[in-house]
């Protein structure tokens, strides 16, 4: 069977993230005022699978082996039936 994942990755807490600090500051100079800015890349991609426990397992060994770095990304994974 099918499915489509897709993995949230973001920088864990405590690690700096110059692109959010650089969002904010522009912001700022566009007279925005927010805080807590923070960034996260999405991956979305369809894979095959016994079930949908058999995709996360794999999809968790994919941001273990390559899509992520565990030292310093948090990640979270949603797993739907293709239904196609």
């Amino acid at each position: 069977m099918k499915y489509h994942a897709q993995v949230e990755i973001s920088l864990k807490k405590g690690m700096l993230n110059p692109e959010a600090s650089t969002i904010q500051r522009a912001l700022a100079l566009l007279d925005y005022q927010v805080e807590d800015t923070a960034t996260i890349e999405i991956v979305k991609f369809t894979l095959e699978a016994e079930n949908p426990d058999v995709a996360r397992e794999e999809v968790v060994q994919m941001c273990e082996r390559l899509l992520c770095n565990p030292v310093i990304h948090d990640y979270q994974i949603q797993i739907e039936a293709a239904g196609d």
